[in-house]
């Protein structure tokens, strides 16, 4: 007897009905479901350390910060996922199909692992071009103490700065900074948790 066929594309709406039962989160791209591994304990602790310094420097003004739970929406490519950090500025737009995905952000934050390092330069970065408001893209490094900030230009060409070491890592488009004894305090030393 003949295996059923197994379904390989999905529509954003039955990705939906997915991910809300679902116990871990699913990327969505072009009509696919891809499992989004774990992080390690410094992989987390990276991005924590990213959102808390950007949440530190904005508050009072009118931009937010997400952390990974939150869904971003590439409208223009259909790709949903869940960057590590996002920044949004001003009201918040909200996908017409899921009102828990956002679509204005002004920062995409990714921190770099092994196994995600190769798509997140490209064809994640592809589809995050793609988002009208997005400013900066930021990739903090996981092996080496190393900040990469791509620039949106007025153009619409992207211009990379490569931070490394004690440098600090500018983002224009939300005036904040990034230093990276801050990005990176405790991720290579125990001692420095504390």
């Amino acid at each position: 007897m003949a295996e059923p066929a197994r379904k390989l594309t999905f529509t954003f709406a039955e990705y939906l009905a997915r991910e809300r039962t679902s116990e871990g989160k699913h990327e969505y791209v072009n009509g696919e479901i891809f499992v989004m591994a774990g992080g390690t304990p410094e992989h987390g602790l990276l991005a924590v350390n990213v959102a808390s310094v950007l949440r530190g420097q904005l508050v009072g003004r009118r931009c937010r910060v997400y952390n990974s739970d939150v869904r971003v929406r590439v409208q223009a490519t259909g790709l949903a996922t869940y960057p590590d950090v996002s920044v949004v500025c001003g009201p918040l737009e909200r996908d017409a199909e899921d009102e828990d995905s956002l679509l204005n952000p002004v920062v995409l934050v990714e921190v770099l692992s092994a196994g995600t390092e190769a798509y997140d330069r490209g064809e994640k970065f592809a589809h995050y071009q793609a988002i009208p408001t997005l400013r900066e893209y930021v990739l903090v490094s996981y092996s080496r103490r190393r900040v990469e900030v791509l620039r949106r230009n007025e153009d619409g060409t992207w211009t990379l700065l490569d931070v490394r070491e004690s440098g600090v890592a500018e983002l224009a488009s939300v005036g904040c900074s990034l230093p990276l004894d801050e990005v990176y305090r405790g991720v290579f030393d125990e001692e420095e948790a504390s």
